[in-house]
């Protein structure tokens, strides 16, 4: 609405103001012009009937007073000489509204008696005859009678009303430039005003970099140029705040660990990727339908509220989907009172997975040291003992003692080798290898083995690139273990195959058995330390170290390759792995 604006505001207080300036001023002008109009026509009545009765005074004969009078007087009054001798003379005139002044008149009427018994006083009276206003001015003459001069009002009124119209249509012009130039004012004042208000809106939508015109160099321009300012500062802080921001989400975001950020309502405020995974799996585990609205989990809901009641950090711990979880949290403060909360969920499995091999590598390695041990002590005692007594007895007992001390040194030497690997401190002598002569040859070797334990070991080849660059000690050991495993796990009757696939970029081979396989839930194990399957369903003379496949897994990681398993059990495994032709 234009009047509730500023424009139109400033605009209809100026006109008000200057319409009420221009009343009060007509008012007094009209008033004015009206006395003024009547006191001139007074000021002349009188003059003319002062010359009039001078004329008549200078004893000129009647007929050149006459006639001089007719010269004199306004051709819209009527001039009545009373002479001494109680004549009357009366002038023509071209107002009709001045025809009731005759003989008759002056002779029979009230009215005209009594202004020729006042005559005396030299002084001006309205009369009212017959509806019609006349002014009349008298002058006495020195033999007696006097000189009247009527004049009709309505020319007096006449020339007001003329003056009252000009003094309207004045005001009413004035009043018209007035509303211009307010309004024109007004719009030029408040231009800028409206200019901000936009560049305001703008501020309130993100678009900070919104300037004002400068019009002007006053109170408004300087407005302008605070304004201006204060979208600079606005701008440059927000930019800084979103940078934070940016940088707090990437960091929140790139955490490892599960964020959560809630309310006093429980209600989440940030939460990153991981925190993401862990509602989702809580959701899944708890609820029926995939489409239903995400809870909240209840461990974290029971530690939001102990942390208001009690002000304090809570630590808990959940296990979900198989994993353990530790929660940490810590309330978040609104001056003197606990807004919310922010909690930390960190998967605590690979830590506890780690020491729990940790204590199975030492319970390992004490199972695997304490038979050697056990029979390097029984079979010495026996020879000391001399429960021995042949010969030969007592090279069979210090041959079983020979073996089971290369086994202890195998094992520690194995051990050894592994925790080198494991710390990064594996040395590998890279050279250029002719690939398919090197797995024709590995394969070879095991073709004795493989006649001696009834598995058929077969070699396919497709080879499209010849020289690769590796470590051959190193990846021989892990073909030998690979190749070995298979045959061991392999019944008679069984089948052993290898197929080795090389090209520009990489080498894959793969070592194929139809044995007894591994078990689902043993796979992802296969390549720790001392893993062995169901031992039930291996021979006492074919069980090994368990060291050799997580030796083949560090071997291979080092060539930046990798190493995986598929089986099924009593059908058969693959073992397989990759890695480039190029060494970097």
């Amino acid at each position: 609405m234009f009047w509730k604006s500023v424009v139109g505001k400033l605009s209809l207080t100026i006109l008000l103001l200057v319409s009420f300036v221009l009343c009060v001023l007509m008012f007094f002008l009209m008033q004015f012009f009206e006395n003024y109009h009547i006191q001139e026509a007074e000021n002349d009545m009188s003059q003319m009937s002062e010359k009039i009765s001078s004329l008549v005074d200078s004893d000129y004969d009647t007929e050149f007073i006459e006639d001089a009078t007719e010269m004199l007087r306004d051709p819209s009054s009527r001039v009545v000489i009373y002479y001494a001798d109680e004549e009357q003379w009366i002038s023509g005139t071209e107002d009709t509204d001045l025809d009731f002044i005759n003989e008759s008149w002056i002779i029979n009427d009230a009215e005209a008696q009594n202004l020729t018994s006042q005559v005396a006083s030299q002084s001006s009276q309205g009369l009212v005859v017959d509806e019609n206003e006349v002014i009349s001015v008298g002058s006495p003459l020195e033999d007696g009678g006097a000189v009247f001069v009527f004049k009709s009002l309505d020319m007096i009124n006449e020339t007001r009303d003329q003056t009252t119209k000009l003094i309207l249509l004045s005001g009413g012009i004035a009043i018209l430039l007035t509303t211009f130039f307010a309004v024109f004012l007004s719009s030029r004042v408040t231009a800028p005003l409206i200019k901000m208000r936009e560049a305001a809106y703008n501020l309130t939508r993100g678009e900070f970099n919104t300037k004002v015109p400068v019009l002007t160099r006053d109170e408004i321009g300087d407005l302008a140029i605070e304004f201006n300012r204060m979208g600079s500062q606005l701008n440059y802080h927000i930019q800084a705040l979103r940078q934070e921001k940016e940088q707090l989400s990437s960091i929140v975001s790139s955490m490892a660990d599960g964020v959560f950020t809630l309310n006093r309502d429980g209600e989440i405020v940030v939460i990153n990727p991981p925190a993401e995974a862990y509602l989702d799996n809580w959701n899944y585990e708890h609820k029926q339908g995939e489409h239903k609205e995400r809870q909240l989990p209840t461990k974290l809901k029971d530690a939001l509220n102990e942390v208001i009641a009690e002000e304090r950090a809570v630590l808990k711990e959940s296990v979900l989907q198989g994993r353990n979880y530790v929660m940490l949290v810590t309330p978040l403060y609104d001056e003197s009172h606990v807004r919310g909360c922010v909690a930390v969920i960190r998967d605590m499995t690979e830590e506890r997975r780690l020491d729990k091999l940790r204590k199975d590598f030492i319970a390992n390695v004490s199972h695997e040291l304490r038979t050697p041990i056990s029979m390097l002590q029984g079979y010495s005692e026996a020879i000391v003992d001399d429960i021995a007594e042949t010969k030969e007895d007592k090279n069979e007992l210090a041959k079983i003692i020979y073996e089971e001390s290369l086994r202890m040194g195998r094992l520690v030497n194995e051990l050894l080798d592994l925790a080198r690997m494991e710390a990064g401190q594996i040395q590998l002598h890279v050279d250029s290898v002719a690939v398919q002569a090197f797995v024709e040859r590995i394969v070879h070797k095991f073709q004795g083995i493989a006649q001696d334990n009834e598995v058929e070991l077969t070699l396919t080849l497709d080879m499209h690139e010849q020289i690769g660059e590796m470590d051959a000690d190193r990846i021989e050991q892990v073909l030998t273990n690979l190749i070995d495993n298979a045959i061991r796990h392999s019944e008679k009757g069984g089948k052993v195959e290898v197929h080795a696939l090389s090209n520009s970029d990489f080498l894959h081979v793969e070592v194929e058995d139809n044995g007894s396989g591994i078990p689902e839930e043993d796979l992802p194990f296969v390549f720790e330390r001392f893993y062995k399957a169901d031992k039930s369903r291996v021979k006492k003379e074919k069980q090994g170290t368990g060291l050799g496949l997580s030796i083949a897994k560090n071997i291979i990681e080092a060539h930046q390759g990798k190493i995986q398993v598929r089986s099924r059990l009593d059908i058969g495994t693959t073992f397989s792995f990759e890695i480039p032709m190029k060494h970097s």
